[in-house]
């Protein structure tokens, strides 16, 4: 184990701060380490994985589609796109669609639409136009996106940064109202804020912003490439309110924990402003991504995956919440994407999470106070019930 972490340590920048332990199979809800020590995932690779790891028929149309054709690009039409985005932009309810590969590419997909629509169809001044985001906002890492995140880490030493965005504070729609300009293009908004630490907004807030997003002609774009596609118990995050956005991002998931995929959804008269040479991707659309991620829509539909989560993640949650102990502060979250907030000054989220580990339950905090617990979706119930038991276990350990 040394030996790798040491390597990874020498030859890698040092982005990340792994827990110690070395992963080198996975299957379902489990992983193993190279020394055979099973562990249940409850990260999913932030939501990637959750079809689970592996999953059999994810893997058959990648080994099948990589044998016959994976990437002749976009200068040339496949057989496996179209079939793709017709699936995505039927089950979402969207217009039409652009692929690009990570959520940050397909967040930066959404800024140049805004922009381009305010200007071609808004009538927004040039170079004038404004796109409002929330405190405590997680869109991704290119320069454009950190320069409007509130967390100083994410800025530090990157500047200068793009202009032409707003902050406002989540779940605030007074907020809202009053940032709103003639130059507003668009609202961008997490529906449930991930890395922000599994902050759910209250009831209603989504469907004020929504109403009046379209009073005043501002385009409502709903990141969900970490709450999208069954994860927090409804098909988007943004359905819980009984929203349907103008532009919606998804990632992560849409690969099937196989390939990085995303995209950038949204109505007709936004993605019109796109025309060929205005922006691609050598990768996006490619026709295994293509092929990989219309099963993995498949699967998420005909196994109601979403229900599943919806009714899992309650157990879960409820499990949660029946832990009687000094280190818990608060559980929150949506479907099977929860937070488990502590007090830091009883034991770290970092601690917990390596005392899970040695129970063998992977997990990582944020923001050193939460806990995110995100499983596969095809977790099964006496799985929960085992977590539940090893959580638990590990709290009083921490105690």
């Amino acid at each position: 184990m040394t030996s790798i972490i040491d390597q990874e340590q020498h030859y890698c920048a040092e982005n990340y701060a792994p827990l110690p332990v070395i992963l080198n199979r996975g299957e379902g809800v489990y992983v193993w380490d190279e020394q055979g020590k099973r562990y249940m995932d409850m990260m999913s690779a932030y939501s990637a994985v959750s079809f689970g790891h592996s999953n059999p028929r994810l893997v058959k149309i990648l080994a099948e589609q990589a044998a016959t054709l994976a990437l002749p690009s976009r200068a040339f039409y496949s057989d496996k796109l179209a079939p793709f985005a017709k699936r995505l932009c039927e089950i979402t309810g969207m217009d039409k669609m652009l692929p690009m590969n990570t959520g940050a590419e397909a967040v930066e997909t959404a800024l140049k639409a805004a922009r381009k629509w305010a200007y071609q169809v808004k009538g927004v001044e040039k170079n004038k136009a404004e796109i409002i985001t929330c405190h405590g906002n997680f869109h991704g890492r290119t320069i454009a996106i950190v320069g409007f995140s509130s967390e100083p880490q994410y800025k530090a030493g990157f500047g200068p940064f793009p202009t032409g965005f707003k902050q406002i504070p989540f779940n605030d729609i007074a907020a809202l109202e009053a940032a709103i300009t003639p130059n507003t293009a668009a609202f961008l908004i997490e529906p449930v804020q991930g890395e922000g630490g599994i902050i759910v907004h209250d009831a209603g807030y989504l469907a004020a912003c929504a109403e009046l997003c379209r009073r005043r002609n501002v385009l409502l774009i709903c990141d969900e490439v970490q709450a999208g596609l069954g994860r927090t118990g409804k098909l988007l995050a943004c359905q819980h309110d009984n929203v349907k956005p103008d532009g919606l991002i998804l990632g992560k998931a849409l690969g099937g924990g196989l390939l990085p995929v995303s995209a950038f959804l949204a109505r007709e008269d936004v993605m019109a402003v796109f025309t060929p040479g205005d922006h691609g991707s050598t990768f996006g659309g490619n026709p295994l991504a293509s092929a990989v991620s219309l099963e993995a829509m498949n699967i998420l539909m005909e196994d109601q995956l979403a229900k599943r989560s919806q009714q899992l993640g309650e157990r879960f949650a409820k499990g949660l919440r029946a832990i009687n102990s000094p280190l818990i502060k608060e559980v929150r979250g949506l479907g099977l994407l929860i937070g488990l907030e502590v007090y830091p000054e009883v034991c770290s989220a970092r601690r917990l999470c390596e005392a899970l580990l040695q129970l063998g339950i992977l997990s990582k905090e944020t923001h050193e106070t939460v806990v995110r617990f995100a499983p596969p979706l095809i977790i099964e119930q006496q799985q929960i019930d085992w977590a539940l038991e090893q959580i638990n276990t590990a709290i009083t350990n921490c105690q």
